[in-house]
């Protein structure tokens, strides 16, 4: 079989026009990661605090209500809100939907959306009600 050099063997992303879809699945795995490390990083630090003797938890509580702290917990959660609604996404479309190029689209931009939302109400409900 003849093979016309003048297209590339393999599409790679010089190749794709890069779209919100696109976008949207690749900081799916960026969410993904930095859940697993700066997320278990926290939950770490938080329950040796809660295990261990002595000002333990005032340590991390203080490293926690620093602004520093707060964006890194922002951070956190709108990384698991992303990633979950970006997983949601990857569910649909592994049964078979949602491969038409508009609704794919739509749906990437709604979990940008969708994140956003969900972590202003997280954050707002926790700065404002609680506290």
């Amino acid at each position: 079989m003849a093979r016309n050099t003048a297209r590339p063997l393999s599409p790679h992303l010089t190749i794709w026009k890069w779209g919100p879809h696109m976008a949207t699945s690749i900081l799916h795995r960026a969410t993904g990661i930095a859940l697993s490390v700066g997320g278990l990083a926290v939950l770490t630090w938080w329950l040796l605090a809660l295990a261990g003797a002595g000002n333990g938890y005032t340590t991390f509580s203080r490293a926690a209500g620093h602004p520093l702290g707060i964006l890194v917990l922002v951070g956190l959660s709108w990384s698991f809100f992303q990633h979950t609604l970006s997983g949601v996404r990857h569910l649909v479309m592994d049964i078979g939907s949602g491969f038409e190029l508009k609704r794919n689209k739509s749906m990437a931009v709604a979990t940008w959306i969708g994140s956003a939302v969900l972590t202003i109400a997280l954050w707002a409900y926790i700065l404002l009600v609680r506290a």
